[in-house]
């Protein structure tokens, strides 16, 4: 374990390496910190937080700077992140309080955090498999043809086409919105299944069939793939951080294209906590020179999905950690008064 004095002395080295990026020296860390010490026992204390892994020289200067590893004691230490100020919230209310529908939510959710962080956002749309069902509607479009359109309690709404074996009057199709509705109204996606097996047999003959085909796809619709959705934005801003690459960006732009590596990074949904993957703490071997910070969103205090930032390790974790838990907060509230 480290003394706090040298704790003290990582943190100033994280912070001033950040802030300026130009490797840390002994000399500038005594004339900007009040460390209360000489700068002969500042450079032992750097010392001994090379010798420990916590800190690095890149090349024959002075200076020093955080590994991963430092890093990841920087973070684990941090007393607390960083509050967003007053205008900042009001701000960040006022931009997703105009969202129209789930997708104009998850898209300004995007844009806010990719500019509130200046790194890439990626959020993921709320996962059915989490969800509960809030209304199910049954539309006539033709004597054989409905449309189902299921609402979830996050806002979701997925539409599908439905075509009946036989004609299927408005009456029936009344009765069959109620039935359903009565039925799977609040209930988790895990359980419709179950709650639907029998709902044919309550109806006359001829128009099982139609009630058959609209129990399957709505079951269809349940278990869909394409639940894993999420949207990305702010790629651009990566440019700004060249030099903390140390090859080339372009396999940190390669991971951030594959949805399957970025839903990996984000970590299950259904964990609410903060997390944040450190350079090779990240398993994709293209974005071991990058950190990713994410935290669960929801409703009702479960997290339904994940959203987060990707930037370079040299970031301002305390800033970044605070801006990505307030915007969650605040999509989480969206979603539980929509």
């Amino acid at each position: 374990m480290l003394s706090e004095r040298r704790l003290q002395v990582l943190r100033a080295i994280v912070q001033d390496y950040v802030g300026t990026e130009e490797p840390v020296g002994s000399k500038a860390l005594t004339e900007r910190h009040n460390l209360g010490v000489s700068p002969a026992t500042v450079r032992n204390d750097m010392a001994v937080l090379e010798d420990e892994g916590f800190i690095a020289q890149p090349h024959t200067s002075a200076g020093r700077i955080p590994t991963d590893k430092g890093y990841r004691l920087f973070v684990d230490k941090l007393a607390g992140v960083k509050p967003m100020t007053a205008p900042e919230r009001r701000a960040i209310q006022n931009f997703l309080d105009g969202a129209v529908d789930l997708d104009d939510v998850v898209a300004r959710t995007v844009r806010l955090l990719a500019q509130l962080t200046r790194q890439v956002a990626v959020v993921q749309y709320p996962s059915l498999t989490r969800s509960t069902v809030r209304h199910v509607e049954l539309l006539s479009l033709a004597p054989a043809r409905v449309m189902l359109v299921l609402i979830t309690d996050t806002g979701r709404v997925e539409q599908r086409m439905v075509d009946c074996p036989a004609p299927f009057g408005e009456a029936s199709l009344a009765d069959l919105r109620a039935r359903l509705n009565s039925r799977i109204a609040g209930r988790r996606f895990a359980d419709v299944p179950q709650l639907v097996e029998d709902l044919p047999e309550g109806f006359d003959a001829e128009d099982r069939g139609t009630v058959s085909a609209v129990l399957s796809t709505l079951l269809e619709t349940l278990v869909e793939e394409n639940e894993e959705r999420l949207m990305i934005g702010g790629t651009a801003n990566l440019t700004r951080f060249g030099h903390d690459f140390p090859l080339t960006i372009r396999p940190v732009l390669e991971a951030l294209e594959e949805q399957v590596v970025l839903l990996k990074l984000l970590g299950e949904a259904g964990d609410s906590g903060m997390t944040v993957r450190i350079g090779h703490e990240n398993a994709y071997e293209g974005l071991n020179s990058t950190s990713v910070v994410s935290v669960g969103y929801g409703s009702g205090g479960e997290a339904v999905a994940k959203l987060g930032v990707v930037g370079p390790t040299r970031m301002d974790y305390p800033g970044t950690m605070g801006a990505v838990r307030a915007v969650a907060r605040y999509v989480g509230q969206i979603l539980a008064e929509s």
